[in-house]
C-alpha cells in the first residue's frame, strides 16, 4: 500500500515516501539506516507491515543497506537502474531527490509484481568479491606478460636487465596471489556442504571448469535466482529473441546486448573448449557447419546446450552422464 524509494550514493541516502512525496536525506551508515526507518514509519500514514522499500542496485554502496534490511526482516527490493530508467519515460537532468521519487513511483506501480530481494549468503558474497579481485589480477598479469614479451623480442637484455627483472618479478608475484585467491575460494566452498555439492555436480559437465563453476554458483545465487535454463540464458545474453513487427520489419533472430558480459565470455570459452575436447559437441559443430549453418550461431547453440545441461544436473541432483560415449 505504500512504497519508499531510496537513491543510494556513497555517503548519503535520499528517500521519498510515495503517498505524500515527503523527502529526507540520511547517512549511508548503520545510524542512518535506523533513522531512515524511524522517519519512514512515522511520516507515512500506512502501517509498518504495509510499507515496501525499494532502491537502486549500486553495488558496494547499496550492499550495506540490503544487509541491514534483511537482518531486520523488512521487505525490500534492489532494482536495476536501467530497469527503472526505461520504465519512466523521458527524463531531463538528474537529481538525487527526484530519482528517489521516481524509484518510489516505479515500486508503487509494480507493487504486485516486484519480488522482495533475498540476501545472499556471506560465502557467496565473499566468493564474488574474490572472483572480481582475481579477474583484476589476471588482467594485470596479462598486461605485464604482453609488454615483457614484446620488449624481450626487441630490446637487448644486457642493456635492460632491471626492466626485465622487475616485470618478471611482478608476473611471478601476481601468479602467486592468484593461486592464493583460488585456494581461498576452494576453502570457502568446502566448508559449506551445499555449495560443495553444487560445485561437484557442475564439474561433472564436460568443459565446465573451476572458474566457470564458481561464477555459475555466484551469479545464480546457488541456483535460487533463476527458475530455468532459458531465464539464465537470457541473463547471459545467449538466448535468441525475434526482431519482427508487422509486415515491414523482418529482422533476424538475435541475442540481446543487455547481458552479463562476464558470464557470456566464460560460456563462450567453455563452448569453444567443448568443440575441441568433447567429441559429441565437436561432431555436432562440424555437422551444422557442413549443412551451411552460421559459425557463430552454432557456437551460441552450444552455449545454450551447456546451460541446459548445467540446470538439468542441478535440478536432477545427479552427476552428468555422457550418453554419447555409451552409445558409441
Amino acid at each position: 500500500m505504500e512504497t519508499i524509494g531510496i537513491d543510494v550514493s556513497k555517503a548519503t541516502l535520499d528517500a521519498c515516501i510515495h503517498s505524500n512525496q515527503e523527502l529526507a536525506t540520511f547517512e549511508n551508515s548503520g545510524k542512518g539506516f535506523s533513522k531512515l526507518l524511524k522517519w519512514g514509519y512515522t511520516s507515512s500514514s500506512h502501517q509498518k507491515e504495509h510499507i515496501f522499500i525499494a532502491f537502486e542496485h549500486t553495488g558496494l554502496y547499496s550492499e550495506r543497506l540490503s544487509e541491514y534490511l534483511s537482518e531486520k526482516e523488512i521487505p525490500h527490493a534492489m532494482i536495476s537502474g536501467l530497469e527503472i530508467k526505461r520504465s519512466l519515460g523521458i527524463a531531463r537532468g538528474k537529481n538525487d531527490r527526484i530519482d528517489a521519487a521516481k524509484i518510489a513511483l516505479y515500486a508503487y506501480r509494480l507493487r504486485d509484481e516486484i519480488q522482495p530481494s533475498i540476501a545472499q549468503s556471506k560465502e557467496i558474497k565473499t566468493i564474488k568479491k574474490l572472483l572480481s579481485l582475481r579477474d583484476r589480477l589476471v588482467r594485470q598479469r596479462a598486461g605485464y606478460k604482453a609488454s615483457s614479451r614484446e620488449q624481450k623480442n626487441i630490446l637487448k637484455r644486457k642493456d635492460n636487465e632491471l626492466l626485465f627483472k622487475v616485470q618478471d618479478r611482478m608476473i611471478k608475484e601476481l601468479s602467486k596471489l592468484i593461486k592464493e585467491l583460488e585456494k581461498e575460494m576452494q576453502r570457502i566452498i568446502k566448508i559449506r556442504p551445499e555449495l560443495d555439492h553444487l560445485f561437484s555436480l557442475l564439474k561433472t559437465v564436460k568443459c565446465i571448469g573451476d572458474q566457470a563453476a564458481l561464477f555459475l554458483i555466484v551469479y545464480t545465487e546457488a541456483f535460487t535466482k533463476f527458475q530455468n535454463a532459458r531465464q539464465f540464458a537470457a541473463y547471459c545474453g545467449v538466448a535468441p529473441f525475434p526482431n519482427r513487427s508487422g509486415t515491414s520489419l523482418k529482422g533476424k533472430t538475435r541475442v540481446s546486448h543487455l547481458a552479463n558480459k562476464k558470464m557470456k565470455s566464460l560460456l563462450d570459452m567453455c563452448a569453444k573448449s567443448s568443440i575441441c575436447y568433447n567429441m559429441e559437441i565437436r561432431d555436432y559443430y562440424y555437422r551444422r557447419l557442413a549443412e551451411g549453418k552460421n559459425k557463430m550461431s552454432t557456437v551460441n547453440v552450444i552455449r545454450n546446450k551447456l546451460i541446459s545441461r548445467v540446470f538439468a544436473v542441478i535440478n536432477r541432483d545427479t552427476p552428468y552422464v555422457d550418453l554419447w560415449r555409451h552409445a558409441s
